[in-house]
């Protein structure tokens, strides 16, 4: 079974999928589906909150879980956040655990206000240097989640795919720390229609294997019913080519 382990349904804030309509829309696609509802803290008002209520969730969700239905939770990862992620990690039997990076600085990257007092040039540089920080500080995650995610933002002016050489360095450092750390990393589909291809690229899932990388996972990121197992089949087949296999994670 080939897995789109990264969806959102009405538990998150930001998504309106019910779990039905997502499971329906999977087994129309030939997925199982990891629901991994928003677990954030820190967003700044006026924000909603994008955290889960996880009672509410075990207690509607549990009983669907099977085979083709897993459980899961994307964790807002910042330096300041690794004590509440240990815990939520530890208190519920997830079967994934998708680590995140969506606020800079106490600022979320998605929107224009990250970007109005920066160039593009350090509004990308701060970002990569704060999920590096993350993945140095973290250990209660499965799998990072969609590396590249600033490309695709509304507030990005350019909305252009990360290139790995040019940022090659820190992009070493980031999949060194996940390598050593026995972590996992997305290929998030969620890029393709917004900003031309996954995130992140094929080119980041070569250099992550030549590291000694072997864990990947593939999400669609879907926040809509629509969305659920979009470009699953593609990308898994993408990847099969680099790392030689497919299995279940």
């Amino acid at each position: 079974m080939i897995f789109d382990s990264h969806v959102h349904t009405v538990m998150s804030c930001d998504a309106d999928t019910t779990l039905q309509d997502a499971i329906r829309t999977a087994e129309e696609k030939g997925v199982g589906l990891v629901i991994t509802d928003h677990m954030d803290w820190d967003f700044p008002a006026p924000f909603p909150d994008f955290r889960v209520d996880l009672m509410r969730f075990f207690r509607e969700y549990a009983s669907l879980r099977n085979e083709q239905l897993l459980l899961g939770i994307e964790l807002g990862m910042t330096a300041a956040s690794t004590g509440k992620c240990r815990e939520i990690a530890a208190a519920y039997p997830f079967d994934f655990v998708l680590g995140s990076v969506h606020l800079v600085d106490g600022v979320d990257v998605y929107l224009e206000p990250y970007w109005a007092d920066k160039s593009y040039d350090e509004a990308i540089r701060r970002y990569l240097e704060t999920t590096l920080e993350a993945v140095r500080a973290h250990e209660d995650y499965d799998v990072l989640g969609h590396l590249t995610f600033i490309s695709k933002c509304s507030g990005n002016p350019r909305k252009e795919l990360l290139r790995y050489e040019d940022h090659k360095s820190i992009m070493d450092e980031i999949l060194r720390q996940l390598v050593k750390g026995e972590k996992g990393m997305e290929l998030n589909t969620s890029g393709i229609d917004r900003c031309g291809g996954p995130l992140p690229t094929l080119d980041y899932f070569r250099r992550f294997y030549e590291l000694g990388g072997r864990i990947v996972t593939v999400g669609s990121d879907a926040h809509d019913t629509a969305r659920a197992g979009q470009y699953t089949h593609e990308m898994t087949a993408e990847l099969k080519k680099i790392f030689g296999y497919v299995c279940t994670f």
